[in-house]
C-alpha cells in the first residue's frame, strides 16, 4: 500500500523557509553559515523538535534530525540535502530535499506508522561552495574524502574559517563527523536542468552522476600600449584565451550528448582599455559520466594548451580538482523506480549533471537520488521555480522509497 504526503503542508514549509535570505523576484541569498543560514537552521530544528525528532549536530555543523525506529540498534535510513544557497539563488535548490524529508516524518507521525529502522533527515553544511570552497565540503568530510582539519580550516573571502563561522552562529557541534553506519540514503532534488519539464515527465530516477575535472589555466603574453604597438608585434594573451575558449567549447560538442565543457571564470591583466592584455588566468571545467571520456577530453585540452604555448605566448594548465563518475546503488534505484511506478508517475532514468552531497555519501552508504522538474531548467538563479504538484510528487516517491528501506 502506497502512502502520500501532505503536499499543501510541504508547500507552506517551503514558502516559510524562503523568508530567510529572501531577495527580490522570489529568490534567496542564504550563504553557508551566514546569519540567514542560522535563521533557517533554527527554524528547521524547531520544526524537527515539534515533530518529535532528536537533533544532533556534528563538528562540521551537519544537522541530523532523527525519528527513532522500533529497533534503534539497526543502522538508519537517511535522506536530506542542504539549506545554504547560491548568491541570488532560488527557493528550492537543496532546501526542497530537506523539507521533503521533514514532511515524510510528519506524514509518518500523522499515519502513526512505526518503522524498524530510524529515519534521519540531514542538512549538509556548505553544499554550494559559494562562500567556502570546495563545494560539498561537509559531506566530503563525513565520507572521508577530506579530513576534519581541512574542512574546518577552509576560509571565505574575508578570511573567516568554517570552524570560526560555525562558532559564530552556534552550530559548532560536538558529534564526530562520519564513522556511523547507514543502511540506505536518498537525496531528493530539483533537476536544475530542462529534461524532465521538456519531456513532461514527473520523476527522474537518478542512476549515476557525472564525473568532474576542474582546471586552472594561465596564458602569458606581454602588456603593451594599445596605441603605439603595431599589430604584428603584439603578444596578446587574450588572443590565446579566445583560442582556448573555442577549443574548450569544441571539446564539449565533440563528446555530445553527455559532455559538458565550460570556461566559467577569467581574469584579464592588466584589464585596462588601452593596454594589450599581458596575462589571462581562467578556469575550465569538464563533466561526463564516463571516466575514459574525461581522459580524452583532458588530452584534447592539453593539446590545445600546447598549441598556444608553441607560438609567441606561453601557456600552462593544472588540474586542481576531480571526482570520478558515480554509479548509485541498484537496490536504492529500484526503490525509487518502483515507488514512481506504483504511484503512477511518469518517470525516466537520468544522469545527474550536477554534483550533490549524495555523490560523496555513496562512498559510505548505498545511495540514490530523485529528481523533479524545475521551470525552464533554471537554477542558481532567483527565477528558479517548481510547481506544488511536482513538489508533492517527488515527496511521495521519497516517502515510499524510504518505507521500502526502513522496514515499516
Amino acid at each position: 500500500m502506497t502512502q502520500q504526503v501532505n503536499g499543501e503542508r510541504l508547500w507552506q514549509s517551503l514558502r516559510a523557509m524562503a523568508q530567510f535570505g529572501a531577495i527580490p523576484k522570489d529568490g534567496v541569498t542564504r550563504l553557508a553559515l551566514s546569519e540567514e543560514d542560522r535563521q533557517a537552521r533554527d527554524q528547521l530544528r524547531a520544526w524537527a523538535l515539534e515533530a518529535g525528532c532528536s537533533v544532533r549536530i556534528d563538528r562540521m555543523g551537519n544537522m541530523f534530525l532523527r525519528r527513532e525506529g522500533t529497533r534503534p540498534e539497526l543502522a538508519p535510513v537517511v535522506t536530506g540535502s542542504h539549506v545554504d544557497s547560491q548568491p541570488n539563488g532560488g527557493r528550492f535548490d537543496g532546501i526542497y530535499g530537506v523539507l521533503a524529508g521533514l514532511e515524510v516524518i510528519r506524514t509518518l507521525n500523522d499515519r502513526q506508522i512505526a518503522t524498524e529502522r530510524a529515519l534521519e533527515v540531514v542538512n549538509w553544511t556548505n553544499e554550494e561552495g559559494a562562500r567556502f570552497a570546495p563545494a560539498m565540503i561537509a559531506s566530503g568530510v563525513f565520507a572521508g574524502v577530506f579530513d576534519e582539519e581541512y574542512g574546518l580550516s577552509r576560509r571565505d573571502a574575508q578570511g573567516i574559517s568554517i570552524g570560526e563561522a560555525l562558532k559564530q552562529i552556534g552550530y559548532d557541534g560536538e558529534e564526530p563527523v562520519g564513522g556511523t553506519p547507514i543502511h540506505a540514503a536518498f537525496e531528493l532534488h530539483i533537476e536544475q536542468g530542462p529534461i524532465l519539464e521538456a519531456g513532461n515527465i514527473e520523476i527522474g530516477v537518478v542512476t549515476s552522476a557525472q564525473g568532474q575535472r576542474w582546471y586552472e589555466l594561465e596564458i602569458l603574453g606581454f602588456s603593451a600600449h594599445a596605441g603605439t604597438t603595431p599589430m604584428e608585434r603584439r603578444r596578446d594573451a587574450l588572443l590565446g584565451f579566445a583560442a582556448m575558449v573555442t577549443a574548450v567549447n569544441q571539446i564539449g560538442l565533440d563528446f555530445m550528448p553527455d559532455a559538458r565543457a565550460t570556461v566559467g571564470m577569467a581574469q584579464i591583466t592588466p584589464n585596462s582599455r588601452n593596454v594589450v592584455p599581458g596575462k589571462v588566468f581562467f578556469s575550465v571545467e569538464f563533466r561526463h559520466p564516463q571516466e575514459a571520456v574525461l581522459e580524452q577530453m583532458e588530452r584534447r585540452l592539453l593539446a590545445a594548451v600546447a598549441e598556444v604555448d608553441a607560438g609567441t605566448l606561453s601557456a600552462r594548465a593544472e588540474r586542481i580538482f576531480q571526482y570520478q563518475p558515480i554509479r548509485f546503488d541498484e537496490n536504492c534505484i529500484d526503490s525509487v523506480r518502483q515507488a514512481a511506478q506504483t504511484l503512477g508517475y511518469s518517470h525516466r532514468d537520468m544522469v545527474s549533471g550536477a554534483g550533490h552531497d549524495a555523490c560523496y555519501l555513496s562512498r559510505v552508504a548505498p545511495t540514490a537520488m530523485i529528481f523533479i522538474p524545475c521551470v525552464d531548467g533554471i537554477s542558481h538563479n532567483e527565477l528558479e521555480n517548481i510547481s506544488p504538484a511536482w513538489a508533492t510528487a517527488g515527496a511521495n516517491v521519497l516517502l515510499n522509497a524510504l518505507l521500502a528501506q526502513t522496514g515499516a
